[in-house]
């Protein structure tokens, strides 16, 4: 008894029907009744109930069915084993994101590289921009997708800009400000203000501070949240209005109003880090990727 015995056998019960079988097995009719009167005869049992125009299973060709199915289970997992040793380990970077601001960009990126080096495996790291920081040190992770920190933040790292995106206001569709066209830095400092927690984004208060640093109103910090979710859920809600990327209108549609400022502020720019002197090719060849991705182009963003 082969294997292909086996394949052939299972295809005539699936099928109840040789002519059928053997088109799906792409080899002839009589071929293929010979192959199965073999293997009943190799065993010693009837497999079928032959008919005019049908097969039927045998109540022994029934047992046998579910076992011979095993059979090659076993069979082609054996081979994907051996396959996986002669292969060697399958190669693996670890990349770090931000999900708010790389909503875009991540995707493009993860399909061209995917496309291009199918065998490595990514794994996704949804972290802070201080938890990324730390693990690109420790070497946890081969690179990060990230807003660009403070030049002392960077220290031994390397960083490569991707993308800009100008800073919008979010405000809840029904806000009082939310008609307007455009506000100033004086405006949004007389709202209560939602933040991220100053903790996990010490370059997100920071560039809070740079930017209201000319104006004599300083903003009133209501809320800080951990992420993107609790930021949009607590604007949605009127609890304040907040200071984003004008990315993030891929994720709120019409949940929120994302409006732009009245003065000239410097854009959010997000980029690659990585180890200055010792990042993987493959990390390398990813952050090339990432930086072929076109613009979104009509969501407000410039590179």
């Amino acid at each position: 008894m082969e294997l292909r015995h086996l394949r052939y056998f299972i295809a005539v019960a699936e099928a109840e029907n040789v002519s059928r079988a053997a088109l799906k097995l792409h080899i002839s009719q009589p071929g293929l009744s010979r192959q199965i009167r073999d293997l009943e005869d190799e065993i010693g049992f009837q497999l079928f109930q032959r008919r005019a125009h049908s097969l039927h299973l045998t109540d022994a060709g029934k047992a046998f069915l579910p076992q011979a199915r095993a059979v090659l289970q076993q069979a082609d997992e054996a081979v994907r084993a051996a396959r996986a040793v002669a292969d060697g380990p399958r190669p693996e970077i670890n990349v770090g994101y931000a999900p708010s601001l790389t909503v875009y960009l991540l995707p493009q990126a993860l399909r061209a590289f995917q496309a291009k080096f199918p065998r490595v495996r990514v794994i996704l790291h949804d972290l802070s921009s201080e938890e990324m920081l730390a693990q690109l040190r420790s070497s946890k992770l081969d690179l990060a997708l990230m807003a660009r920190p403070n030049p002392r933040s960077l220290r031994g790292l390397a960083f490569r800009e991707l993308v800009r995106y100008p800073i919008r206001v979010a405000v809840a569709p029904k806000h009082p400000l939310a008609r307007a066209k455009a506000l100033s830095l004086d405006q949004i400092a007389a709202q209560p203000l939602i933040a991220y927690n100053r903790e996990n984004y010490p370059d997100y208060h920071r560039s809070l501070a740079e930017l209201f640093g000319s104006t004599r109103a300083k903003p009133r910090i209501v809320e800080e949240h951990d992420g993107v979710t609790g930021l949009i859920a607590a604007v949605e809600s009127g609890a304040g209005v907040a200071l984003v990327p004008s990315l993030l209108s891929c994720m709120v549609g019409p949940r929120l109003k994302l409006l732009p400022l009245r003065q000239t502020t410097p854009d959010i720019i997000i980029g690659a880090a990585a180890k200055a002197d010792s990042a993987k090719p493959l990390a390398q060849s990813f952050i090339d990727l990432a930086a072929a991705v076109p613009p979104l182009g009509s969501r407000g963003d410039r590179r």
